[in-house]
């Protein structure tokens, strides 16, 4: 809102002057008032920092918890990977936003800390050196100036008095002389009322004019004392906002992903990864594994042999005998996975309650139209018995599976009379396996 000029407003400018007698605390309290904003900025790092790090720590369990679902769920190939890098890319950028937070806390915040420590020293009585020294440097050179200006104002009110004494008598005087009542000699005691007004008058004008220039002789002193006093306390202050100009710079650094050339590579490795994604080879390797490309042991014609009367006897050979199940490889130690049906993620995962409505992915729960998780879907359709592999098997045959220890699978037939059942691999992949070889889950 604009506000227009005029004589009372500059009169009232001039009262709320530096010069007037006192208004220079203003220039001493900016001393308290740069430490209170050295910890409001500290303050406000600490907010930001925990911003960072919430953020970061978000990321995180996304990544996580989607990279679960991605190599849980049906997809494969080299597709598979390109999501996975979008995961990964959570991963690399919640690490960049960490490190946002320890540059903030550890650099930024500290060296604020530390600026403020040693700019700004607190006395035992309360308050700062460096504003104790200002007040003390204002009142010195303000002292002499005030006491001429406390006597001019003393003249003048005198002066102003004397005016008015002056002005009473020459008003009583004219109505003495238009008033019958009034005797000559009153006349006369008012006349001569009005001479010594006028000589009272006078001298206090010649004493008012005297203090005013005795003032203005000590104002110039009065300007360079306290210009060279208040020229200190700007040079603090330069220190202080050179300081903050300086200190926000970094934090911009800290802040400016885009300068960090870490942030653009995950970028580019998540673009070349996409890339790479091959329709041709991913299709070729659905049909190797779950398609015509598969082997496949064609029946032909087979002569009779007493020794091995079928098939399940052949396999048996590498089946090891129930009493003496086989060793596991020192060598090799596989940790378990969690390979479960993906359809435990909706009973046992719930979104976080800081997502909105409007943020929350849509669920179907009738998938009238099609629209559920197809996740879900396939892991849901999965029957049988979740089993654990207790050692490591390679397959000897084409109708077998291959496992590590600790991959789990899934049982679809129970144990023959040879000792083997029918299972399936989280890859899709289903064959015989040695029932000693496996335990429940």
């Amino acid at each position: 809102m604009s506000v227009s000029y005029d004589e009372t407003s500059a009169a009232d400018e001039a009262m709320d002057s530096f010069w007037e007698v006192g208004n220079y605390k203003r220039a001493v309290k900016r001393v308290d008032d740069g430490h209170r904003l050295c910890n409001d900025l500290m303050g406000c790092l600490q907010e930001r920092a925990k911003i960072e790090k919430a953020y970061g720590d978000q990321l995180t369990a996304w990544s996580k918890r989607w990279r679960q679902l991605i190599e849980k769920g049906p997809q494969y190939g080299s597709v598979e990977r390109a999501w996975i890098a979008v995961t990964t890319e959570a991963e690399k950028v919640s690490e960049l936003h960490q490190e946002v937070k320890n540059g903030l806390i550890n650099e930024d915040l500290e060296k604020v800390k530390n600026w403020q420590k040693e700019a700004y020293h607190k006395q035992m009585i309360g308050g700062f050196k460096e504003a104790k020294e200002a007040d003390e440097g204002f009142k010195k050179a303000q002292k002499p100036w005030a006491k001429k200006l406390k006597e001019m104002e003393t003249a003048k009110k005198t002066y102003h008095m004397a005016c008015k004494e002056e002005k009473l008598a020459a008003t009583r005087e004219a109505n003495g002389k238009t008033e019958a009542s009034v005797t000559v000699d009153q006349q006369k005691k008012l006349h001569e009322k009005v001479d010594k007004c006028k000589q009272d008058a006078q001298k206090a004008k010649e004493k008012y004019e005297k203090s005013l220039d005795e003032l203005s002789k000590c104002t110039p002193t009065y300007q360079e004392s306290m210009e060279q006093v208040f020229d200190q306390c700007q040079q603090h202050e330069v220190r202080r906002l050179t300081f903050l100009k300086e200190v926000m710079l970094d934090i911009k650094r800290h802040l400016n992903l885009t300068e960090n050339q870490s942030y653009g590579t995950v970028y580019r490795e998540l673009e070349r990864t996409i890339l790479a994604a091959n329709t041709q080879e991913d299709l070729k390797w659905f049909s190797n594994n779950h398609g015509p490309g598969m082997h496949m042991n064609w029946p032909q014609f087979e002569e009779y042999n007493p020794d091995q009367p079928n098939a399940v006897a052949k396999r048996e050979k590498v089946k090891k005998p129930d009493g003496a199940p086989p060793t596991p490889s020192t060598d090799h130690v596989a940790t378990p996975g969690d390979r479960g049906s993906v359809s435990s993620y909706e009973k046992n995962q719930a979104y976080s309650t800081e997502w909105s409505d409007d943020e929350q992915p849509a669920t179907n729960s009738g998938n009238e139209n099609g629209g559920g998780n197809s996740f879900e879907e396939d892991a849901t359709s999965v029957k049988g018995v979740r089993m654990r592999a207790l050692y490591d098997y390679d397959g000897q045959e084409q109708d077998e599976l291959t496992f590590k220890a600790g991959d789990e699978l899934t049982k679809t037939e129970d144990e023959d009379d040879q000792g083997w059942c029918r299972g399936r691999l989280d890859s899709g992949r289903e064959g015989l396996y040695p029932a000693n070889y496996v335990e429940p889950i």
